[in-house]
């Protein structure tokens, strides 16, 4: 018995043992348990903290969107009252600034160059102001610079405008610089407005670093009668290439040219509205445009370009450019007979004074022409003769399109140390003017 009760105590040192094994796991167990529930909850609450904040950022930025929506409606609402206003304001000041029937709209063409366009208004409006309703006076801005847009509307004698475009440029050719393309764009622009939207008849485009010499304008009202009668004179211009002072002499002589001079021109609407639907993508001006047709030019400039830097004639300013004479005498245009400008007056009024002109033949031609009184004649067998000869006398050199700067029929005129004219003559050029034997007259 004493055994039995021996070997149950025994039994119960190992069960009370493996109890309080399973009790220590089992509070281990619940322990381990009831921090992982406490994580969770802890984890769940941030969730819940994380959610909440997510959904109010989500309201706010609801919120922020609704708000935009309605300030970008009011914005949207603002630019149509506002440019209702400019329109209307553009009416008006138009009105103000043509009381009648113009003669042509004026526009300066800028971009980058405000200390430039000023020197250009301040010697528009010098000659303009008494003229202003004949010639309504803008600036048409190519870009964003805020100096130049500043400098144009603080003039209340001219309206302003601006042609932005962000479109890229792809040139045609390797190494074109894009500046060519975003002129013609420009250009472009600008014309359509005017003939266009406001609707003039004629347009004269002078470009912001130029000024205007005192009869300008009288000389594109004069002009303007030719343009309306002659349909074969594509532009008037108020340049000539070779108008260096000592290549020029009567400021009465103007001439008809199958080269477009550029540099100051008057075109109207009709040939515009040949010109627009097909405008280059850069170089407007070249002579496929022309279709035959001629421009109207002086002997003596009516601009002068002062645009040293920022121009695409900048490499030919100090001999070319800089040395133009701008014309300073008052002409009376308007007491003047311009019908010998006609094209069916012309050709003969030109041949007659080329036939007039002693030709001059042989390598020493220059040094000739030199010790000659009166008007002479120089011929040129092909372009590189020609610029031999230029290069000789100091006239532009250059031709474009097939033809020398400033010719009529192949024949460049202009005056040598005094008031003699020479003529340099294509080896056409007598034919087309209808000079028969001139050579030997």
């Amino acid at each position: 018995m004493r055994r039995v009760g021996c070997d149950y105590r025994c039994l119960l040192i190992p069960a009370a043992l493996a109890f309080f094994y399973i009790q220590m796991r089992l509070f281990v167990t619940q322990s381990e348990y009831e921090d992982r529930l406490a994580a969770a909850i802890e984890s769940e609450n941030h969730c819940t903290s994380q959610s909440r904040l997510l959904i109010d950022q989500i309201s706010i930025q609801q919120g922020t969107i609704v708000s935009l929506q309605e300030q970008n409606k009011r914005q949207s609402e603002e630019c149509r009252q506002l440019k209702a206003l400019l329109e209307d304001l553009e009416r008006k000041g138009l009105k103000k600034l043509v009381d009648k029937v113009p003669v042509a709209a004026v526009v300066i063409m800028a971009c980058n160059r405000a200390d430039y366009l000023e020197r250009t208004i301040e010697s528009v409006l010098k000659y303009q102001s008494s003229v202003a309703s004949k010639y309504p006076l803008f600036v048409s801005q190519d870009g964003t610079d805020p100096n130049v847009r500043s400098k144009a509307m603080s003039y209340d004698q001219l309206m302003y405008i601006q042609h932005l475009d962000s479109k890229p440029v792809h040139t045609e050719r390797p190494g074109e610089l894009i500046a060519y393309y975003k002129i013609a764009r420009h250009y472009k622009w600008a014309m359509d407005q005017l003939f266009y939207k406001h609707n003039f008849s004629r347009v004269i485009i002078l470009e912001d670093d130029m000024e205007i010499a005192p009869d300008f304008f009288d000389y594109f009202e004069a002009a303007a009668a030719l343009l309306d009668k002659d349909k074969s004179i594509m532009a008037v211009s108020s340049w000539n290439d070779n108008g260096q002072k000592q290549f020029v002499h009567d400021p009465y002589e103007l001439y008809r040219s199958d080269f477009f001079p550029g540099l100051g021109w008057m075109l109207t609407k009709s040939i515009w509205d040949e010109l627009s639907p097909k405008w280059p993508r850069a170089y407007p001006f070249s002579i496929e445009n022309h279709k035959g047709r001629q421009f109207i030019r002086p002997e003596v400039c009516r601009t002068y370009n002062f645009g040293e830097h920022g121009s695409s004639m900048g490499q030919f300013f100090q001999q070319y450019l800089q040395p133009i004479k701008l014309n300073d005498v008052k002409v009376d245009w308007k007491s003047r007979d311009l019908s010998y400008l006609m094209k069916d007056k012309y050709t003969k009024h030109f041949a007659n004074i080329v036939r007039k002109a002693k030709p001059i033949q042989g390598t020493d031609a220059v040094l000739k022409a030199s010790n000659i009184e009166g008007d002479v004649r120089i011929h040129y067998k092909d372009q590189p003769d020609f610029e031999r000869i230029a290069r000789q006398l100091g006239i532009f050199q250059e031709w474009k399109d097939g033809i020398p700067r400033t010719s009529f029929k192949g024949v460049v005129v202009f005056r040598y140390q005094t008031t003699r004219r020479v003529f340099l003559v294509g080896p056409d050029s007598l034919r087309q003017l209808g000079i028969k034997d001139a050579r030997n007259i």
